[in-house]
């Protein structure tokens, strides 16, 4: 089955095209078997479990049969809904250069007066040998779903509850797959809130989090030889 999706505001931009065609879909398809083709193919999207589709001119359930032809969209949270996707958390993958401060500026608001960024940078040096890079290892199907499932823990603990005087919380974690050289960013989290110490928590809660339950893989390069981090066998 072949599909074309319109996308709209920030996916557009994401995907730096209004429309995309996937070729070779199965003949049974829903909508969100639809979503988790669209984000295998196009990566930059991010998870879109939670993004509203429409079929024609009406908003659809995820259960919705799909039929070639189907006038498809993909529709990111309209303005004034709550709550936006940051406060949700935002995870990506990137196979490019990682750019702390456009991640900051990214979750900085008004409503938010601290502004806290987390960055894991490769080390030059680790079991007493010198690094020349890192390769990371990502199996992307999950690690969407994982990091939702670490940011829905997080939100329980740090965030349900709270009174809307305590204002939002708003999570971005962005992880590098493929080479990284010495000195560059592996990952980068941050993290707004109203206070310092909700902010400093959630970061801490997101990374360490992370590295038990997320199915990322570092492989340590050297001169003479490699090493997988974390392996026993």
């Amino acid at each position: 089955m072949r599909l074309s999706v319109r996308l709209f505001a920030v996916l557009r931009e994401r995907a730096g095209t209004d429309e995309i065609t996937l070729e070779g879909l199965p003949d049974q398809l829903d909508l969100a078997g639809l979503k988790e083709c669209v984000a295998r193919a196009h990566p930059e999207l991010g998870d879109l479990s939670a993004v509203a589709g429409v079929i024609g001119d009406a908003y659809a359930a995820d259960d919705t049969p799909l039929a070639e032809g189907d006038a498809v969209a993909l529709l990111p949270p309209v303005s004034g809904g709550e709550p936006d996707e940051y406060e949700q958390g935002v995870f990506e993958l990137s196979a490019e250069a990682l750019d702390p401060a456009a991640c900051q500026a990214r979750v900085a608001t008004a409503d938010c007066g601290a502004v806290l960024l987390f960055t894991g940078t490769t080390r030059a040096h680790n079991r007493g040998q010198r690094v020349t890079r890192l390769d990371y290892e990502a199996f992307r199907e999950m690690a969407g779903p994982e990091m939702k499932r670490i940011y829905a823990t997080c939100r329980a603990q740090f965030v349900g509850g709270l009174a809307e005087a305590d204002g939002p919380v708003r999570m971005l974690t962005v992880h590098r797959v493929g080479t990284v050289s010495v000195g560059e960013p592996s990952i980068v989290i941050a993290v707004a809130s109203a206070h310092r110490d909700r902010a400093y928590a959630v970061s801490r809660f997101l990374i360490d989090r992370l590295k038990e339950r997320l199915p990322l893989w570092k492989k340590e390069v050297y001169a003479d030889g490699h090493h997988w981090i974390g392996d026993r066998s």
